[in-house]
């Protein structure tokens, strides 16, 4: 299911009583005690018991516990903080064109005031937005709390301290997310690098003598999730940092609900 909340709450009876079972790619159901939030890389045996209903989880979120889980395996991860590159394609087809149509208008001279603005709530071309869904009480927007809660229900990891700030910036396709993470014990650069490497469905893009990281420019249409730029964060006891590139329609949504299917 890939219709929108609504559609997905109006089906889900219908779906389950045939005896089928409903992926949904929607945040519907996300944070239901009965529902399982389902990276398979990350927490495959969760699709175990599931009542009817498998959650895709939010694309930002994937990709982030996608790199999160081998580290997590070397030393419990006691503390994340992420900044998000959120490409506009997150926004759909119309926000992909507005990327286009705003920036042939902008480098054709047409005033800032000028410009059709409807996808976003602001101009997107030359800019970026720090505003993704609607802002929450807290102050922080409802993207963010999504990464939040999703990354400690998906880990098994309800004490996990996650702080998130997100981003949408002018790309076509891809997001990019800056991760900083504080373990309970030392982990070194080679031992992530190592883990990063071996895990299923990671690409480990990391030679910074040779200008290799992940970039949304060049992954558009992969589904992997790319890491580099890792290395240590010296602001904490135990402390590292990395960069880290998805294909958000890829495996953030459509990769992602297939291999669930595929898991089952």
């Amino acid at each position: 299911f890939s219709a929108g909340a609504g559609v997905s709450h109006q089906f889900r009876d219908a779906v389950t009583a045939a005896g089928a079972v409903m992926i949904d790619n929607s945040s519907a159901f996300r944070m239901d005690d009965d529902v399982p939030l389902v990276v398979p890389e990350v927490n495959p045996r969760d699709i175990e018991w599931h009542s009817g209903v498998i959650a895709n989880p939010n694309c930002s979120t994937i990709q982030m516990v996608a790199a999160l889980q081998p580290l997590h395996e070397l030393a419990p991860i006691t503390r994340v903080v992420v900044s998000t590159y959120q490409a506009a394609s997150g926004g759909g087809a119309k926000a992909m064109a507005e990327l286009y149509d705003q920036t042939r208008d902008f480098l054709g001279g047409t005033p800032d005031d000028e410009l059709s603005v409807e996808a976003f709530q602001h101009r997107i071309a030359f800019n970026c937005i720090p505003h993704i869904d609607v802002f929450l009480d807290d102050g922080s927007t409802k993207e963010e709390w999504k990464m939040v809660v999703e990354t400690k229900k998906i880990m098994h990891a309800p004490d996990l301290a996650v702080a998130a700030t997100c981003v949408r910036v002018p790309v076509l396709r891809c997001h990019g997310e800056s991760v900083n993470v504080e373990f309970a014990d030392e982990v070194t650069v080679n031992e992530a690098r190592a883990a990063l490497k071996a895990a299923p469905g990671l690409h480990l893009m990391d030679d910074p003598a040779e200008n290799t990281y992940p970039m949304p420019a060049h992954l558009a249409g992969t589904d992997g999730t790319f890491v580099g730029r890792v290395r240590r964060d010296p602001s904490v006891p135990h402390g590292l940092a990395f960069w880290c590139v998805a294909d958000q329609i890829r495996k953030g949504a459509a990769l992602n609900a297939v291999q669930i299917a595929q898991l089952l």
